[in-house]
C-alpha cells in the first residue's frame, strides 16, 4: 500500500485495494485453507481519510453559470441544486425531465470506460430514484430544454458543442473550467463533483433527514450522507434564531402568567357576577 501512496495513487483507491487483497487472503485462510494466515493485517491501513471538499454559495453557483458558454449555464445550475452525480446528468434524457411536476428521473448513467463511452445502471438500487428540483433548476432547464435538446423523448439533455455525449475531459477544455470557477470568485480547487456536495450541503441546511439525504443522493450507506449534514454557520445561526423565538415565546408567557397572578387577574371580566334585571 505504501508503494501505491508513493506512486500518486490517491489514498481512497490504496485502502479499498488492500482492503481486497485482505479480503482475498482471508478466503484463502479459513474457506480454502491454502495459505497459513492472513499477511494483511497492517494496522490502520484499512481506514482513509477524506478531507473536506469547499462548497459554493447560490450567488457563486450564478456566477459559475453565466461564466461557462451558454450551453452549459443549466448543466451547472442542475448540478448544484440536485445532487446528481456528473454520469447521471450526462445520462439524462428529455423523457426523464418533468418541468410541470418539478423532477427527474434517474434510470441510468453514463460512464466511461477505456476506449469507449457505455450507458448503464446507477451505481446501486438506490440510485434509481426521482428527485426533486427547487425552482431556479426547472427555471435554468426550460429555456435549455428549447434552445440544445432535441424534441425526441430519448434526446440527451446535456451534450457537448457539436451534440455528442458529454465527456468530463472536454467539459474542462470547453469550458475553461479553472477561468470559469476564478470568474466567479470561488476559491480553492473546485470541481465540478463539488456542485453535488453543494446541493446535499444545502438540502442537508434546508432540514432534510438522514434518510432524505440518501434518497436525493441514491446513497446506500449512511457514510457518505454524513459528510453532507456537518454544521454550518448559516444553518447554525438559523438554528439559534429558532431557539430565541422559543425562548423569547416561552419567557412571554412566563411574564404575563405572572402579571396576571399578582393582579388577581384570572381573565374573567365581570360580566358573570352582574344581576340583569328581570322583567
Amino acid at each position: 500500500m505504501r508503494g501505491a501512496l508513493d506512486d500518486g495513487r490517491p489514498e481512497p483507491q490504496a485502502v479499498k485495494a488492500y482492503c481486497l487483497l485482505r479480503a482475498i487472503f482471508s478466503t484463502a485462510v479459513k474457506e480454502d485453507e491454502i495459505v497459513p494466515k492472513n499477511p494483511c493485517r497492517v494496522k490502520g491501513y484499512d481506514t482513509y481519510h477524506t478531507p473536506e471538499r469547499p462548497t459554493a454559495t447560490v450567488a457563486q453557483v450564478h456566477a459559475l453559470a453565466s461564466a461557462v458558454p451558454h450551453r452549459f449555464s443549466a448543466l451547472v445550475i442542475v448540478a448544484a441544486f440536485s445532487g446528481l452525480r456528473w454520469g447521471e446528468l450526462a445520462a439524462l434524457r428529455r423523457c426523464d425531465v418533468d418541468l410541470t411536476a418539478g423532477t427527474v428521473r434517474v434510470p441510468r448513467k453514463l460512464a466511461a470506460l477505456r476506449n469507449r463511452m457505455e450507458f448503464g445502471p446507477p451505481k446501486s438500487d438506490a440510485g434509481v430514484r426521482t428527485v426533486t428540483l427547487p425552482a431556479a433548476a426547472v427555471a435554468a432547464l426550460r429555456p435549455h430544454l428549447l434552445a440544445h435538446v432535441g424534441s425526441e423523448p430519448e434526446a440527451l439533455v446535456f451534450t457537448g458543442e457539436k451534440g455528442a455525449v458529454l465527456r468530463s475531459g472536454n467539459f474542462r477544455r470547453a469550458v475553461k473550467w479553472a477561468d470559469a470557477v476564478k470568474a466567479a470568485g470561488i476559491a480553492g480547487d473546485f470541481h465540478f463533483h463539488d456542485l453535488r456536495h453543494t446541493g446535499n450541503t444545502l438540502a442537508a441546511a434546508a432540514g432534510a433527514s438522514t434518510r432524505e439525504l440518501m434518497h436525493r443522493m441514491g446513497q446506500s450507506s449512511m457514510r457518505a450522507v454524513l459528510i453532507h449534514q456537518h454544521a454550518t454557520s448559516e444553518r447554525d445561526r438559523e438554528i439559534a434564531a429558532g431557539m430565541d423565538r422559543r425562548i423569547t415565546g416561552q419567557a412571554g408567557r412566563k411574564a404575563k402568567r405572572k402579571r396576571r397572578g399578582k393582579t388577581g387577574d384570572d381573565g374573567d371580566d365581570g360580566a358573570a357576577g352582574v344581576l340583569a334585571r328581570v322583567g
